[in-house]
């Protein structure tokens, strides 16, 4: 075991970016309206657990499947895609069943919010470069980030307010738009 402080640091940051918690905090807070309440303890080590086995079997399961990074990286850019539209039209195109207050801290917030196409190609590719020690370390500090923001998330819509939450969400969607449209654009390439 080699730990590095910088690739830890390194590989944190590259999460942390794409995971984008912060940039979430409106989904959160609309989620949370949504179903009532949202288990962050339990979002956060699913998100946690979908990552780490990514990180090891997840080039594995895509190829058993038949399905390329590329592919799934763009099914995700669909996924982020429909998000991002609800956020900034205030619209809803995921309907809530009677259990979306059970499933709403998996779906959509542990996967593929937290645990999304982007987190996990972006994982695919820090094993390339990095020690697994060291991603998995990177892995763990970015989930307690994660719980902290989720656990915080209605504190933190007080401290902005409804009219700041409602502009940033705007804003935020369309950056969420402008990911989806990148991870597209940056895999469709690799498919055709």
């Amino acid at each position: 075991m080699q730990f590095s402080f910088k690739e830890i640091f390194t590989a944190f940051m590259v999460l942390f970016a794409v995971i984008d918690i912060i940039g979430n905090i409106p989904i959160i807070i609309d989620l949370r309206k949504k179903v009532g309440h949202i288990q962050s303890e339990k979002a956060s080590i699913i998100a946690g657990v979908i990552m780490i086995i990514f990180l090891f079997i997840g080039k594995r399961i895509l190829s058993l499947i038949g399905i390329d990074v590329n592919s799934f990286a763009v099914a995700g850019a669909f996924i982020l895609f429909f998000i991002a539209l609800e956020m900034i039209l205030g619209i809803t195109l995921y309907k809530e069943d009677e259990n979306t207050a059970l499933t709403a801290s998996v779906f959509p917030l542990a996967f593929p919010l937290i645990a999304g196409p982007g987190s996990l190609t972006t994982l695919l590719s820090l094993r390339a470069e990095f020690k697994i020690e060291n991603i998995i370390v990177a892995v763990i500090i970015n989930v307690l980030f994660i719980y902290v923001v989720l656990k915080t998330s209605s504190r933190i819509e007080k401290f902005i307010g409804k009219n700041g939450i409602s502009i940033i969400r705007k804003v935020f969607g369309v950056i969420l738009l402008a990911i989806a449209v990148k991870l597209f654009t940056s895999n469709i390439k690799a498919l055709l």
